[in-house]
């Protein structure tokens, strides 16, 4: 199988595009910006899923759906968020198609079928959810209110990458009310938590968890937490956001309870979420210019089995260890795959496995058949040893966590030799220019500040880290006073 794949260090987004397509995660649709998830990909999506769901209900969250279209004046009720979002609304404005008398065979538009009220495709639902909780909350004894639900949205981008940055895509959304604004505050940074939790210990991408400036946070919030990622071009990528929206859609619907002593408050709320651009962000976070490279707690194929034969005699012989050893693997809950296809050689299926990122090969050919021996070979190290039969189930299961653990190590490494401290602007475009990375630096806290650097620069405040020091500076860009530094990056 040839894999032709563009280099990283000759052109990354070609790559990236390359191997999301060659590697059967999706491709491009008939329809302008939206992908179609193949069934490899999508088996990755559903492990991650899989993973975040339980998460979620282990911190009490339940899960809901809720409609895809919004009525416009519902939309238009916190002003903000309409704001934000308007540019990337998609609208239905009629219900109906009918012949075309001036073109036989093709439909229009039926002139007598528009609706009253236009209706928003969702960009995101806090409206929807917001007029509903309305009904739902009458009293402190209804809170929290714990709803998570998984979707589809749709932004009209104008400029799309698969998985990154498309028309459609796949996520899910938290929308929790509270009765303080405390319990709303520490429900934002748990689930900015459990996103971090996630990412670092099954994705393997090590982030750092921070909050938003004012520019940069989600219209209609009050404070957006965020996790940020550093993928291996030195580009940051926003991978999870968890907002504190205040009481803004609580008094925009007016969603109000009775507290203890029976007077009538408005609710606090969060909203928080992930997409498939986390398939994006495990893509260019591990994967070389081999193919794919996943963490073993989020492959959907952990390892693969292929058999090495001339005659069919071996073939068969082959074939009744290789379904022992599947056996010993189930019971050991690890995925494996018998590649057993007779149609293609041991190099191909070589080749494809290596493209489709699967953590461990093992090959059985007649001599490992007589001298009791598997070749194992690691696909993020590329490295093979041969090892002894017995016990294999074991030692694979363990070999996963190390891969699991040196994907982390290995991103954490880079990400952390991609943090540079810079003191003045031309130190910052240096820096941006030719090492790439998270550049710390300090900040006037402005918003005109922060929007002429991106201007001049396309770098954008990625987060103020929470765990930054607190120590006076001056600012690279105005020379005002700074009360410490941001980390500044160019992102997807």
């Amino acid at each position: 199988m040839s894999k032709n794949l563009t280099k990283r260090e000759e052109d990354y987004s070609k790559w990236y595009n390359e191997l999301v397509v060659k590697a059967d995660l999706a491709e491009n649709s008939g329809v302008r910006g939206c992908m179609v998830i193949k069934p490899y990909g999508y088996a990755i999506w559903e492990k991650m899923q899989a993973e975040l769901d339980r998460m979620f209900k282990e911190t009490g969250h339940s899960n809901a759906y809720f409609p895809l279209f919004v009525p416009k004046s519902m939309f238009e009720a916190e002003e903000k968020n309409a704001e934000g979002f308007a540019k990337e609304c998609a609208i239905v404005t009629h219900y109906r198609l009918k012949n075309d008398p001036d073109n036989k065979g093709k439909l229009m538009v039926d002139p007598n079928a528009k609706l009253e009220e236009e209706l928003i495709v969702r960009p995101t639902s806090e409206a929807i959810i917001w007029s509903t909780y309305k009904t739902w909350v009458q009293s402190y004894r209804d809170l929290p209110l714990l709803i998570n639900q998984w979707a589809n949205v749709v932004r009209w981008e104008m400029r799309t990458r698969l998985f990154l940055r498309t028309a459609e895509f796949l996520w899910q959304e938290g929308h929790t009310a509270h009765a303080t604004k405390q319990e709303a505050i520490d429900e934002t940074i748990q689930m900015m938590n459990v996103y971090a939790d996630f990412a670092e210990n099954f994705m393997a991408i090590p982030v750092v968890k921070g909050i938003k400036t004012e520019n940069e946070r989600f219209a209609g919030a009050d404070e957006t937490y965020c996790i940020e990622a550093l993928m291996q071009d030195g580009k940051a990528l926003q991978a999870g956001t968890s907002h504190f929206l205040g009481q803004n859609f609580a008094k925009a619907f007016d969603v109000k309870f009775a507290n203890q002593e029976g007077k009538q408050e408005h609710v606090w709320g969060t909203s928080w979420g992930v997409s498939t651009r986390l398939m994006g962000a495990l893509v260019m976070t591990h994967s070389d210019d081999n193919g794919l490279v996943l963490p073993p707690n989020l492959a959907p194929i952990q390892v693969v089995i292929v058999p090495i034969f001339k005659t069919d005699e071996e073939f068969h012989q082959i074939t009744e260890v290789a379904n022992e050893l599947v056996s010993q693997f189930k019971k050991a809950n690890v995925s494996v795959k018998f590649d057993n296809r007779t149609t293609h050689k041991p190099g191909f299926k070589f080749a494809e496995w290596e493209l489709k990122g699967v953590p461990v090969r093992i090959a059985i050919g007649p001599k490992d058949l007589e001298n009791g021996t598997f070749e194992i070979a690691r696909r993020d190290t590329l490295s093979k040893e041969v090892k002894e039969k017995e016990g294999i189930v074991a030692y694979i299961s363990e070999l996963l966590e190390t891969i699991q653990k040196e994907l982390f190590e290995k991103a954490l490494e880079y990400r952390n030799s991609h943090i540079t401290e810079v003191n003045s602007f031309e130190e910052f475009k240096e820096v941006l220019e030719n090492k790439a990375g998270f550049v710390a630096a300090h900040w006037d806290g402005t918003g005109e500040t922060e929007e002429k650097i991106k201007e001049l620069t396309k770098a954008t405040i990625r987060c103020i880290p929470l765990n930054r020091k607190l120590e006076k500076g001056i600012c690279i860009f105005s020379g005002k006073e700074s009360v410490g530094r941001v980390l500044f990056a160019k992102a997807y």
